[in-house]
């Protein structure tokens, strides 16, 4: 019997990618995805533990998708909520407590176990199945080789966790220790991705250059070379990777950067503050002087470089002249786009303990001052591209009528006139106009 899932995703991109899969999971038991939560029959919300008050908002919307659940059972509809991702990795057993009416908490380590756990559900029990342990084995051998279709770009990890103990994160608690997948499971699921019509692929990773192991040929790869045998594979057009740590940018993988065309000249590279007592008090184990030889010899590598980052504004005991050196770093990088957020405490964490938290007034004033500064980059950045010629990779019609919608090399949106070639295809334009968040352009004139 047909079933309709829906699931809510909320964080990044390796979120995104795992929302995907638990749908390809679920899909032999009957669920098919829906984009519509008040006609499914599982609701899944696949949570980030990132972001400030995240468990809280977690809560809040659990809180109404109770009385969705308790409306459809008294239309004699049985429907189920499961709770995934990071806050159900740390908050297992206190959204049970908290939340009864919730069916599934599953962690990010162990969603490929989801039909196991959805046959176990008891409504009568009022608690729900609990799984949030970090298996021995290897999910990615455990997920179906069938994928829904993902578009012509689509996300696919290659690793997760974290080993480096920033102190202000949480992931090496939520995701676990680095693992990195065998290069032949990679590459056989490229393969497929591509069999199915994508012809961009995003690799990612908590720390994703970290990726180390196990080669085709039983000799260990590193990152670099991972991205050389992906871009031979016959209909792969365009590559990227994200998120990145400046402590595993190695000189092979700058060189790939030199090497391979379809590598594209983005790099997302998190910083978090130019401060070189911050960055040591975060245990970031880089000083801004050797952020800056990465971006140097990437640049070095690639002239069409661009750059984009994340900063935390307001860590504890962050000064005025910390956040001045800040300030002085993107203005030295350039950046053409960044995260900013002020620093928030995550329970746990060594920062969350420290007793000299800035102020909040402090904080918020900082943040204001950074993203007028990034924004500005960007913008400039943007209608930098006013007269050129780029390849854009149509993605989507795009919300206006008669117009369609893509990615620059520098993961730019673009819309252009709908005429100008078929989802999919990379096609030749030229830009005619800059925004702050997007660019326009037109199919370039023939003679």
């Amino acid at each position: 019997m047909a079933k309709k899932l829906h699931i809510k995703t909320y964080g990044c991109q390796m979120n995104v990618y795992d929302s995907d899969r638990m749908a390809d999971v679920l899909a032999p038991l009957g669920y098919s995805n829906s984009d519509d939560a008040s006609d499914a029959d599982m609701v899944i919300i696949n949570t980030c533990h990132i972001r400030e008050k995240a468990a809280e908002k977690v809560f809040s919307e659990l809180g109404r998708l109770r009385l969705w659940k308790e409306a459809e059972a008294e239309q004699g509809r049985q429907v189920k909520i499961a709770v995934a991702g990071c806050v159900a990795q740390a908050e297992g057993e206190e959204i049970s407590r908290r939340a009864p009416w919730v069916d599934v908490v599953v962690g990010p380590q162990a969603y490929h176990r989801l039909p196991e756990l959805v046959a176990n559900i008891d409504p009568a029990a009022r608690r729900a199945v609990i799984d949030t342990d970090f298996p021995v084995e290897d999910k990615f051998d455990f997920l179906p080789e069938e994928h829904t279709p993902r578009g012509p770009a689509a996300f696919l990890s290659v690793q997760e966790g974290c080993n480096k103990f920033c102190t202000f994160c949480v992931v090496p608690y939520t995701r676990g220790a680095e693992f990195s997948r065998p290069a032949s499971s990679v590459l056989d699921e490229a393969k497929r991705l591509i069999a199915g019509g994508s012809v961009e692929l995003n690799l990612l990773g908590q720390n994703v250059n970290a990726w180390a192991a196990e080669g085709t040929d039983g000799k260990e790869w590193n990152f670099a070379r991972l991205l050389y045998e992906l871009a031979d594979l016959d209909g792969l057009k365009r590559l990227r990777y994200t998120t990145s740590h400046p402590r595993d940018m190695n000189a092979d993988l700058i060189r790939a950067h030199a090497d391979i065309p379809a590598l594209m000249p983005y790099l997302h590279l998190p910083v978090q503050s130019g401060s070189n007592r911050v960055l040591e008090a975060m245990n970031r184990d880089h000083s801004r002087d050797d952020y800056f030889r990465i971006i140097d010899d990437l640049r070095a590598a690639r002239s069409d470089m661009a750059i984009s980052g994340d900063f935390i504004v307001g860590f504890p005991g962050e000064t005025d002249q910390d956040f001045a050196d800040t300030l002085n770093l993107i203005a030295r990088v350039n950046y053409a786009s960044a995260y900013s957020f002020k620093y928030s405490p995550r329970p746990g964490t060594p920062a969350s303990m420290r007793d000299d938290q800035v102020d909040e007034d402090v904080k918020s004033e900082r943040l204001a001052g950074l993203q007028q500064l990034v924004s500005a980059q960007q913008l400039a950045f943007n209608k930098a591209k006013i007269g050129q010629e780029m390849d854009v990779l149509i993605e989507r019609p795009a919300n206006r009528a008669h117009q369609k919608a893509g990615r620059s090399p520098w993961m730019q949106a673009v819309h252009f006139p709908a005429t100008s070639g078929e989802i999919g295809d990379i096609v030749k334009l030229t830009i005619v106009d800059a925004h702050q968040n997007s660019l326009s352009a037109e199919a370039i004139a023939t003679q």
